[in-house]
């Protein structure tokens, strides 16, 4: 069996492609980090460390890896041959993934089981997106070419830090992982990914994690910031930034039980395996990686005004989720282009239009005043 796994960093190595890995598959990982292809490919292996509770150490073997922007026709023939191809590159570049996998529908044979497409990334419907980029590449080519692949939507989850400069190719992550399937794409034939769980409705369970995982994350990070902790386990020790984070999350699970219809209780339970996560003092994540792109954090459909703006509609509490956005909007990071361009914005726009331009509300929106009220008063 072959997948065919697009993004080699730490999330591709670390989690995608290890369960990829245990379940039988050689791994193709393509990547345009000359670099990363080079020491993947002079690599015979490498390891995954989980470090916490109950964490072991995970041997990854039989992968090879591709350089895709100097070599996109052997990406293309592994893609014709393979059964499996995933993502973990980020949402926006998925329409850069979408040409490589069309190649590889054309060269694939037409009798050929079709190809099982899971885009493994922190955003709603990403598989859904990633075949649309597909299908209008394809233009007419689509009708003849949609039998040879079937696309699943899936929600993962699982913390992988920032890696240490001499590690290698070797990841270090947390024990814990989560990898929830749409189970209806393919029908009796399922990928064989162990460990993961496919379910008919996938769109709670993907935003139960935003919504709670994300969220909760971002809200550590932000406060965190705004109270002079370094690291995510830091943040969480302070008991101030810790309520912080625990009263954003309790909307977001208000949210969840009204919508979706979990029990308050099971959420009860998932925020604090959540919270325990991110409190593990031996992952060292840190609160300027987590709040890096706060663009992106503080659009419409994410993981801050995305459920805030829904509780809003529904008369339910959004005091927590509005004061982790307050801190998003103090957040500085020298490495990120996203926070420059963030506070860029801060002294270039009036609050009015700033707050349109970056959380997508409008001013029609029940929302929209409250978060106005919040940038006007960053921009005093």
């Amino acid at each position: 069996m072959l997948a065919v796994h697009f993004g080699a960093g730490n999330i591709g190595r670390g989690f995608v492609g290890t369960l990829l890995h245990e379940g039988g598959y050689e791994v193709v990982f393509s990547d345009v980090a000359a670099p990363l292809v080079d020491a993947l490919t002079a690599a015979g292996s490498y390891t995954v460390h989980e470090v916490g509770a109950g964490g072991v150490d995970r041997e990854v073997t039989n992968f090879r890896a591709i350089n895709s922007a100097e070599n996109p026709q052997a990406v293309a023939a592994e893609v014709a041959s393979a059964d499996v191809v995933t993502t973990a590159v980020g949402p926006a570049i998925l329409k850069f993934i979408a040409p490589h996998i069309l190649a590889g529908l054309l060269q694939r044979p037409a009798e050929a089981k079709p190809l099982q497409v899971m885009a493994c990334e922190n955003a709603l419907g990403a598989t859904d997106t990633l075949r649309g980029h597909v299908q209008e590449l394809a233009g007419d080519q689509w009708e003849q070419l949609s039998a040879r692949a079937v696309f699943a939507n899936t929600a993962v989850d699982r913390i992988v830090p920032g890696q240490p400069a001499a590690g290698g190719v070797d990841v270090t992550v947390e024990p814990f992982y989560e990898w929830a399937i749409e189970a209806g794409p393919f029908g009796a034939d399922r990928p064989n990914i162990p460990g993961a769980h496919f379910v008919e409705h996938l769109g709670p369970y993907i935003e139960r994690k935003l919504f709670t995982v994300n969220t909760g994350h971002a809200a550590a990070a932000y406060l965190g910031f705004r109270a002079g902790r370094s690291k995510i386990a830091e943040a969480l020790a302070d008991e101030t930034v810790l309520a912080g984070v625990r009263a954003a999350l309790e909307e977001t699970s208000a949210l969840l039980v009204a919508k979706h219809g979990f029990a308050a209780e099971e959420m009860a339970a998932y925020r604090e395996t959540i919270l325990e996560r991110f409190r593990n003092p031996e992952l060292p994540d840190t609160v300027d990686r987590v709040g890096r792109q706060p663009l992106r954090k503080l659009s419409r459909n994410e993981r801050l005004v995305g459920p805030a703006a829904e509780a809003e509609e529904r008369g339910l509490s959004v005091a927590g989720l509005l004061a982790v956005v307050e801190a998003a909007l103090y957040f500085e990071s020298a490495a990120d282009e996203q926070t420059q361009q963030l506070q860029k914005l801060l002294t270039e726009l009036d609050a009015d239009a700033l707050t349109t331009e970056v959380t997508g509300l409008r001013s029609e929106d029940p929302l929209y005043s409250r978060v106005r009220e919040l940038v006007a008063a960053r921009q005093r």
